[in-house]
């Protein structure tokens, strides 16, 4: 398993602009963007270690992850 950020912009290349501009713009995207942020980071820790946690839990910090980040590219391609 890779131990590496999915961050949105590196995931989403050519819409990093648009990312940017509509977490300006439209708060409900922002408030998704930004829980996606929170959600990679505590995924992230608990992969490498550095705050581990019961892999259930995990899982569904991982799910929920997934979720945004669906999100947030179905609002994307409607952008």
């Amino acid at each position: 398993m890779s131990h590496v950020p999915h961050e949105l912009a590196e995931d989403f290349p050519a819409q990093s602009d648009l990312i940017g501009r509509l977490s300006a713009e439209d708060p409900d995207f922002a408030s998704l963007a930004e829980e996606y942020s929170t959600l990679n980071v505590r995924v992230y820790q608990a992969d490498t270690y550095e705050r581990p946690m019961e892999d259930l839990a995990e899982h569904e910090l991982k799910k929920r992850r997934a979720f945004l980040k669906d999100e947030i590219y179905r609002r994307l391609v409607e952008a």
